[in-house]
């Protein structure tokens, strides 16, 4: 197994390897800009050797570029009372930002 870190961003966890894309919540960057990731909860270099952050790991940086700002597929969000005519509809789109895993 590869070199894998979990890194924490937006509010959420992601476990991530070099080369890997991946969706997190929306950051106010160009397409092409560099990112480093310092919120790192945990470094593995093979199933038995790893290191854990309490909470964070000192000096560990993840290293990503931004490939894409987008905005997912709209969700329908749909309210629905029984029995008393009460109905709402409406979508939402969330923003995104698409990055890819340089370095971990």
């Amino acid at each position: 197994m590869s070199k894998f870190a979990v890194i924490e961003t937006g509010g959420k966890q992601y476990k991530v390897a070099a080369g890997q894309k991946l969706k997190i919540e929306k950051l106010d960057l160009e397409k092409g800009a560099k990112v480093s990731f310092d919120k790192v909860l945990l470094l593995a270099e093979s199933d038995t050797k790893a290191e854990i952050g309490t909470p964070l790991i000192e000096g560990a940086k993840v290293e990503a570029e931004i490939t894409k700002q987008s905005r997912d597929k709209k969700k329908i969000v749909f309210r629905y009372h029984s029995k008393t005519r009460y109905r709402k509809k409406k979508g939402h789109r969330q923003s995104y930002t698409e990055v890819e895993i340089k370095k971990v």
